[in-house]
């Protein structure tokens, strides 16, 4: 997938609403406060999994969705995507149909939104006594089903190379490559990477990159450190992405943290 030359990167600063997940979970925040939150903390958009909907996995009703969506307008705030939990290495092969039908359901929900993307896993891992070649073919197969449902509501559908079944590039890649349309990107997860240089490993990814999760830390060959923020915005920037970046906080009040990791992220980008 190649960059036009004369691109210019165009980055629009988004909220992935997981850094929220304690809070949301355990009643202390309604999902209409924390897009109050984000509002007022200075972010373009938010990006609400799909978990923090009421009665997930089952969808919500119509009534609850738009809810949502005019708050977040009223708010100034853009929904830059959702997501949903899928399993595709499951070895039962009506699990895997179950999280295809899970990701119609979810897909319809973020077109009422106007979500446009909704991002996806590949799997957990490669089930005992079977070849990882055989399990990575069971989850080309059902995300080009997703892609599919995506495509007839106009819904792009986003891989997170999450490390569990996904642990390279490679890997990462080898879906990608295997599904041949453009209504599949990658969500760029930059915490996930973690079998070499993380840098390099995100400069291959980039250019594949409808959408990402930019994070505090990442792994070096295995070792967390602290992410050079610097470095991820010059490689966004390179790559010529124009679009929204998710922002997630994974410990500590994210009331804290929160606004804390947006200005840092503010000032890498001056």
């Amino acid at each position: 997938m190649a960059t036009p030359a004369n691109r210019t990167s165009k980055i629009k600063l988004s909220c992935n609403l997981y850094s929220f997940n304690d809070p949301l979970r355990k009643g202390e925040m309604t999902l209409a406060e924390v897009l109050e939150f984000c509002s007022d903390a200075g972010f373009e958009a938010v990006d609400p999994t799909g978990y923090y909907f009421p009665d997930y996995p089952k969808v919500p009703a119509d009534e609850y969705v738009y809810e949502i969506k005019k708050k977040a307008f009223l708010l100034g705030l853009d929904i830059s995507g959702t997501g949903v939990r899928t399993d595709f290495s499951a070895p039962d092969p009506e699990k895997r149909a179950a999280d295809v039908e899970l990701v119609r359901k979810w897909v319809d929900v973020a077109a009422k939104m106007d979500a446009p993307v909704l991002r996806v896993f590949a799997g957990k891992g490669v089930p005992e006594g079977h070849a990882e070649g055989t399990v990575m073919d069971w989850a080309v197969e059902s995300i080009r089903q997703c892609v599919e449902f995506g495509r007839q509501k106009g819904v792009m559908i986003v891989l997170q190379n999450h490390n569990e079944l996904l642990k390279t590039v490679e890997q990462v890649l080898y879906i990608r490559k295997k599904i041949a349309s453009d209504w599949l990107g990658i969500n760029l997860d930059i915490g996930s990477l973690r079998a070499g240089d993380p840098y390099e490993e995100i400069k291959k990814l980039a250019p594949y990159a409808y959408t990402w999760q930019i994070k505090e830390n990442v792994y070096r060959y295995g070792k967390e450190e602290k992410t050079d923020l610097g470095k991820i915005i010059g490689i966004v920037q390179e790559s010529g992405y124009r679009g929204y970046i998710p922002l997630e906080t994974l410990s500590g009040d994210p009331r804290v943290q929160i606004p804390r990791f947006l200005a840092e992220v503010r000032a890498a980008m001056k």
